[in-house]
């Protein structure tokens, strides 16, 4: 787990890359602070089908010191880029259950909308330039599946 004090004292930053299940509630209380407005959690979760097939489970496969340091790089980027005060990414690595969270990301902000913009920011960008991957693996057998397509709505990072 990495954390840095990023663009001023108050600024937050948490970046791991797990095997164990991870634990909503205790790194939104870690993330929160007194003069946030806002705090905006999305946790990517293993559904039961893809495509119209029935999954059974997932396998998540990394390059983990690169994954790692593209994750503290997406975090430092999001803390310059828009008006938050802390960023929290964490990503489960080997087999998930169906509903199981696989990638969590939490942005503490004074106000909504900068907090709510950067999340979407955030796992967009990390699911096409992080390396970790994600092995379906369905009744009738098991495919390396590629991730949704960046929304052109969504602007991408300049770094």
């Amino acid at each position: 787990m990495t954390e840095s004090g990023g663009v001023s004292a108050q600024k937050k930053i948490e970046v791991s890359i797990v095997r164990q299940p991870i634990v909503t509630e205790a790194v939104l209380g870690r993330m929160k602070r007194g003069e946030d407005g806002a705090a905006v959690v999305f946790e990517g979760v293993v559904r039961n089908h893809t495509r119209d097939r029935k999954t059974l489970f997932l396998d998540y496969e990394a390059y983990e010191s690169m994954a790692q340091q593209q994750m503290e790089k997406l975090a430092h980027a999001a803390l310059e880029r828009f008006q938050i005060r802390g960023v929290a990414i964490v990503h489960r690595l080997g087999r998930l259950e169906i509903g199981e969270t696989s990638v969590l990301i939490v942005v503490a902000a004074a106000h909504r909308g900068p907090a709510f913009d950067t999340c979407r920011w955030l796992i967009d960008t990390l699911k096409k330039t992080v390396p970790i991957w994600k092995k379906e693996h369905f009744t009738d057998g098991a495919v390396w599946a590629d991730g949704e397509p960046f929304p052109a709505e969504i602007p991408r990072a300049n770094s």
